[in-house]
């Protein structure tokens, strides 16, 4: 199993990104979680295999209708801790 995290900036909070990226992640069979930043960002944190995870990522890259997804940085993974078996939101 690997693990990924990432940070999506532009318009992505308001416009449901949060449950769009869990949609696809339970899809996907990908346990992890996805929050908001204080700083307009959206953070994702993701475990499954790495196939998963490449086309997680694809599915989520442009997010939901309404968003606008301007840079998505790759974070280190060594921070992300322990992820829940399933893939939650944070609020």
């Amino acid at each position: 199993m690997a693990i990924a995290c990432w940070e999506f900036r532009g318009l992505v909070q308001g416009v449901g990104f949060r449950w769009f990226v869990r949609q696809h992640a339970r899809a996907r069979g990908i346990a992890g979680w996805v929050r908001n930043e204080a700083s307009g960002a959206v953070q994702v944190a993701a475990r499954g295999d790495a196939k998963a995870l490449r086309e997680f990522l694809a599915d989520i890259r442009g997010g939901p209708v309404g968003a606008r997804v301007e840079e998505v940085r790759e974070l280190p993974a060594e921070a992300v801790g322990v992820l829940p078996d399933t893939f939650t939101v944070i609020r």
